[in-house]
């Protein structure tokens, strides 16, 4: 389901909320989306308490959030919060990352009507800390998976796409590149000696994308292609299209590198295109020596400490600091004992 496509569903002050997210904040489409569905849960659980109702799977979804109003608001009190936070867990089977994303929803809202909309004095939300996640390293391919990836592309001679399959794959690899954001490149994102080119990223930020040499020979590729291909009207401008003349939607591009990830013998591994972008932050960051800062603006994010997830010591690192230490070479055995040293039996004793 998609909320932003259908807010006739949503009581006026969420559709406010919705359009705030998106027209002046510029969030995605898929954030205001999960913002939208994670309170929906929690104003429908509010409802079902507030009539003395316990909540379960089958009236949660009776519950109709039209009914919410600022009064309704106005009586919503930090230990509601607290107690839908504990039935998410303990009766939605929610982790502790579902559950802050839940509260970051609430947070988001409550932030809106106090401080943007002043409607609210208080923010019953603003004290209450998000459930501490165990820290992941990022999983991503290694050199040998990355070309092994590449390689599955340039065999699959059957493809009419393999020109371009190829250039997104290499992009991916390469650029440390979104989804949405490569999806959303057109041609006049590029720059024209293909040295660069512009992004959308999140908030509706744009960047600038530095292309190497094999993203360059990729493009210079694919682009001779794309130009014997009809579009559809409105995306004359689309870089990357499907045989259809649309532009290329992201859950094609997942399909895609799902199906080469398959071929290439690493799909048990359930990579995405997402770990396809941690794989090229990694990869400049432990092989490239990129500097975190540097790394934090091609990669687009707000705050240094998103990027530094990246400064994990990989493995093979650990492995080859070991051998570095200057006593790795250093072995010192034990002396060998002399035959005369050694207590011998008396002959003469009984």
């Amino acid at each position: 389901m998609n909320p932003t496509k259908d807010l006739s569903v949503f009581p006026p002050i969420l559709r406010e909320f919705a359009s705030y997210k998106l027209n002046i904040q510029g969030c995605s489409v898929k954030t205001v989306d999960e913002y939208l569905i994670d309170l929906r849960t929690f104003f429908r659980y509010l409802i079902l308490i507030r009539q003395g109702k316990k909540p379960t799977a089958e009236n949660m979804l009776e519950a109709d959030i039209r009914v919410i109003d600022l009064a309704f608001i106005k009586r919503i009190v930090t230990t509601d919060i607290y107690d839908f936070l504990m039935y998410s867990g303990s009766q939605r089977g929610n982790g502790k990352r579902t559950s802050a994303r839940k509260l970051s929803a609430i947070k988001a809202l409550f932030k809106y009507l106090t401080v943007k909309r002043s409607l609210l004095e208080v923010n019953p939300a603003a004290n209450i800390e998000s459930p501490k996640q165990k820290k992941q390293l990022p999983k991503h391919l290694s050199v040998e998976e990355s070309i092994d990836l590449l390689t599955a592309v340039q065999q699959d001679t059957d493809s009419d796409n393999r020109a371009r399959n190829y250039a997104i794959l290499t992009l991916f690899l390469n650029c440390g590149m979104r989804l949405s954001e490569l999806a959303g490149i057109s041609f006049g994102d590029l720059d024209t000696e293909l040295r660069s080119l512009r992004v959308l990223g999140k908030g509706a930020k744009e960047r600038v994308v530095y292309l190497n040499d094999a993203c360059r020979e990729a493009l210079n590729a694919y682009l001779p292609v794309r130009r014997t291909l009809t579009p559809k009207s409105g995306d004359e401008n689309a870089l990357f299209i499907s045989r259809n003349g649309n532009r290329l939607s992201t859950k094609t591009i997942q399909w895609m590198v799902k199906k080469y990830l398959g071929a290439a013998g690493l799909e048990y591994k359930h990579y995405s295109t997402h770990k396809l972008r941690h794989t090229a932050a990694t990869l400049m960051y432990q092989t490239g020596e990129v500097d975190i800062r540097v790394l934090k603006d091609i990669l687009g994010h707000e705050q240094l400490t998103t990027t530094q997830i990246y400064t994990h010591v990989s493995d093979r690192g650990m492995e080859e600091a070991v051998a570095k230490n200057p006593l790795s070479s250093v072995s010192i055995r034990p002396a060998e004992k002399r035959l005369s040293d050694i207590p011998q039996d008396d002959p003469n004793e009984e």
